[in-house]
């Protein structure tokens, strides 16, 4: 009897798994989970720890093996999604950028948006000229340490913070002096939504890098952002592609291919090459996902469904975060547990011990090492006003937004092709007439269709995308082991 009773037991706790969760603040989340948990209740979980109801522009995210990254599919189990043997490891990350981030109806899914994006100017994903990587940097100064105070932040007190890939000295005493003079009196919250407003204006808001290769060999950056899909290559935003322009997306083993419907029944096919066939189809995947969030009604129905919240706002604890693993130049902290801090104003220090001191406060952007570049973020020359344009110049250098789209450490493939986009000379990838294809893939009437999955997807209701509609074919994906961390995205 006693032996059945151990054996049932020991079944038990081979059915429960270890689960950790790496947050946007960097702080973890840890969880036991069941062995048939969906992605949903994990979800649910984390969306309940952090007291988040707008949950659709967000995801679980991780990485196999041969690091590629996946998002975590809400309606599959867990456990066989990662393959790995546990602890499981994953990072809760912004999937769906909304269009405008201060319309957001909660100041907590707008503090989150604002670490998300954050993350992405820090990692070079968030490109941007001087003058505005300036006020930026502003803002999440004023957000974090508050109003200057000379008896706590002494002379070069913005260069011990690592906002960007890159600093410059001239940079820094231009952050310093917009936080001086121009941000006094400004809340937390107000700066966060400031920063958001100013973001929002950018060309590479919202873009989550994939890279590729064109027919010519040359490196590519593709991503899907609220407006549509574009092309990065070199300094330029080689194509910009309104989601309504979309008629198809299509993969065959490394080949990705976006067919559009343009003015004058001009229809064209851009063709691009992944680096690997499974990160053919995570391309593939986000483009669909995408799509049907941005292009049906799913993305006016998650705002419709964010106005009928009704209760009283909930406190903001606005932790401390380490500093990125991400960043080799950087002096790690100790790991924070996922229990929320509320927000510590750098104490009182003197004029000598400030420089040192401002490491140990707990502000949530890195704090920089004694040594950085010489040089910046390039200027960029193009707007939101422009961004019908096919072809713009968004920066004097190449966009590059280094290690951040893959995690450390970097596949030997995946580095090369990094290291090639930073000497292209910006080459447009090739244009060819549309031919007529005999595999199915959806179009753009049945984008609507694929909004009302996307809708009870998120919900946790429904199959996965590639499995609710048999016109969305390609390859199966290998099956692998999924383990690792996702440090940056």
């Amino acid at each position: 009897m006693l032996s059945r009773l151990m054996s049932g037991s020991s079944r038990s706790l081979e059915r429960e798994y270890s689960c950790t969760v790496r947050l946007l603040d960097d702080s973890e989340y840890t969880c036991t989970i069941q062995r048939d948990a969906k992605g949903q209740y994990l979800f649910d979980l984390l969306c309940h720890h952090l007291n988040l109801l707008e949950k659709d522009y967000f995801g679980i995210r991780f990485v196999d093996p041969d690091k590629q990254r996946h998002w975590l599919e809400f309606t599959k189990s867990v456990v066989k999604q990662l393959r790995s043997q546990p602890p499981f490891t994953m990072c809760f990350r912004v999937k769906f950028y909304p269009a405008d981030p201060a319309a957001l109806k909660e100041e907590i899914t707008r503090y989150l948006v604002f670490l998300q994006i954050k993350r992405d100017l820090y990692h070079g994903r968030l490109l941007c000229k001087t003058s505005d990587a300036a006020l930026l940097a502003a803002y999440i100064l004023q957000a974090e340490i508050g109003d200057y105070d000379p008896g706590k932040h002494p002379e070069g007190y913005s260069s011990k913070f690592q906002f960007f890939p890159k600093h410059s000295e001239k940079l820094e005493r231009k952050i310093a002096e917009i936080h001086k003079t121009e941000l006094s009196g400004q809340t937390p919250a107000t700066s966060e939504l400031n920063f958001l407003r100013k973001a929002q204006t950018l060309e590479t808001y919202g873009v989550d890098p994939h890279p590729c290769k064109d027919v010519s060999g040359n490196a590519a950056f593709l991503a899907f952002t609220p407006f549509g899909f574009v092309v990065l290559q070199g300094n330029k935003r080689v194509h910009f592609i309104k989601w309504n322009e979309v008629t198809k997306l299509k993969f065959e083993g490394k080949t990705f291919y976006l067919y559009v419907s343009q003015k004058e029944e001009k229809k064209i096919i851009l063709t691009y090459f992944a680096p690997t066939p499974e990160a053919c189809k995570h391309l593939w995947k986000c483009g669909i996902e995408n799509q049907a969030f941005y292009n049906g009604r799913v993305a006016k129905e998650v705002m419709e469904s964010s106005a009928k919240i009704k209760r009283e706002p909930p406190e903001i604890h606005r932790a401390g975060m380490v500093p990125s693993r991400s960043c080799p130049s950087i002096t790690h902290g100790p790991r924070l547990s996922s229990v929320p801090r509320t927000r510590r104003r750098a104490v009182h220090i003197s004029i000598m011990e400030g420089l040192e001191s401002l490491r140990d406060s707990a502000h949530s952007t890195p704090v920089r090492s004694s040594s950085h570049g010489d040089t910046f973020l390039p200027h960029v020359r193009s707007s939101r006003a422009d961004s019908n344009e096919r072809v713009a110049v968004i920066a004097d250098e190449a966009y590059s937004p280094a290690d951040s789209v893959l995690p450390t450490p970097v596949a030997e493939h995946s580095l090369e092709l990094m290291l090639l986009s930073r000497q292209i000379n910006g080459a447009t990838c090739s244009i060819e007439e549309e031919k007529e294809s005999e595999a199915s893939t959806p179009t753009a009437a049945e984008v609507e269709a694929l909004g009302g999955e996307l809708r009870a997807l998120c919900q946790g209701h429904s199959r996965p995308v590639e499995e609710q509609s048999g016109h969305l074919k390609g390859p199966p994906l290998q099956q692998k082991q999924q383990q690792g961390w996702e440090n940056r995205a």
